[in-house]
């Protein structure tokens, strides 16, 4: 083109052909352009948060079409420069016609793996999932939504595949109670004990050769911690609620060692992490607490961002 002015105009009419797809610079695996800073492998590198419909597989019926945040990424080799991004998203788009489980990552992973040619494949589905949900006494029913995500990875050793559910429920504080009782008893004074919405996030490994279903955990939560938040409310169900507060009442230490007991009696899950906040209404401050299952080599307590638990 020599000196000449380029068209700054946009060309509607122009259509890339594979002669000209040729012609255009690959930086990111040109030999002509050296690594930047040390030449190391690097853990995890992809496109995070691309968002699309999918199909999920529940326990029966049809299944939900919810919008999914999906990220994905795969390692880097040291020597290696960078990854094509674009051939993440596009290696998923192929699956976007699927139903999708959490086994159905499996190979999503393995194509990743072999597209991009590097050892470890990573892929996380965040979404919104809706469960219908019965009053306790009305018999009104309305939708709870249930934020989920499919994790899983993909290596030389073996597949390993990961369901999370964030689960929001009432926390009525033992001591408070008590402090009321007793107001009342010794003064003949009225007061209102304090409970509080609170959210456990439990994340379960679940063995390869196993299913568990978003509905068997959140069954596992429910079991565990029986004051989830309501949905259609009557006069009869608040008062319900309020029985049922009162009849399961707990500290955050509680809660955690409760959903340890539920979740280790599974045969199916392999490992699990279960992290709780009390928002408390007392103070301006919340109660957290974390439990694990153990496993050598598995999830541990390490320091999470509790303010994600906010709900």
């Amino acid at each position: 083109m020599g000196n000449e002015q380029s068209a700054q105009s946009y060309d509607e009419t122009f259509s890339a052909t594979e002669d000209y797809r040729g012609t255009l610079p690959d930086i990111q695996n040109s030999a002509e352009h050296a690594i930047h800073g040390a030449d190391v492998s690097v853990a995890q590198v992809g496109s995070s948060n691309f968002r699309l419909p999918l199909r999920v597989r529940g326990d029966e019926g049809d299944p939900h079409m919810v919008e999914v945040g999906v990220t994905g990424t795969v390692s880097l080799k040291a020597g290696d420069k960078g990854i094509n991004m674009s051939r993440v998203m596009r290696t998923f788009y192929q699956f976007k016609d699927e139903v999708f489980t959490l086994e159905l990552l499996e190979d999503v992973l393995e194509r990743f793996q072999k597209l991009l040619g590097e050892d470890h494949a990573y892929l996380q589905m965040h979404f919104a999932y809706p469960l219908l949900k019965p009053s306790l006494r009305s018999g009104l029913e309305g939708f709870q939504y249930y934020d989920v995500a499919f994790q899983a990875e993909f290596g030389p050793e073996r597949f390993r595949k990961y369901l999370q559910l964030n689960y929001v429920y009432s926390s009525a504080c033992p001591c408070s109670s008590s402090l009321v009782e007793h107001a009342r008893e010794q003064r003949n004074v009225h007061g209102i004990s304090h409970s509080q919405r609170s959210t456990a996030q439990v994340t379960v490994e679940v063995t390869p050769d196993a299913v568990l279903t978003i509905e068997g955990l959140r069954d596992h939560c429910l079991n565990a911690l029986k004051t989830e938040t309501q949905v259609m409310v009557r006069r009869e169900d608040e008062q319900a609620f309020a029985e049922l507060n009162g009849a399961y009442q707990i500290f955050v230490e509680d809660a955690v060692r409760l959903l340890y007991k539920e979740l280790d009696a599974d045969p199916r899950i392999l490992d699990f992490k279960a992290v709780c906040s009390h928002l408390e209404s007392l103070h301006s401050h919340d109660a957290v607490a974390i439990v694990c299952k153990g496993v050598d080599g598995g999830m541990t307590g390490g320091y999470p961002d509790f303010r994600n638990l906010v709900r």
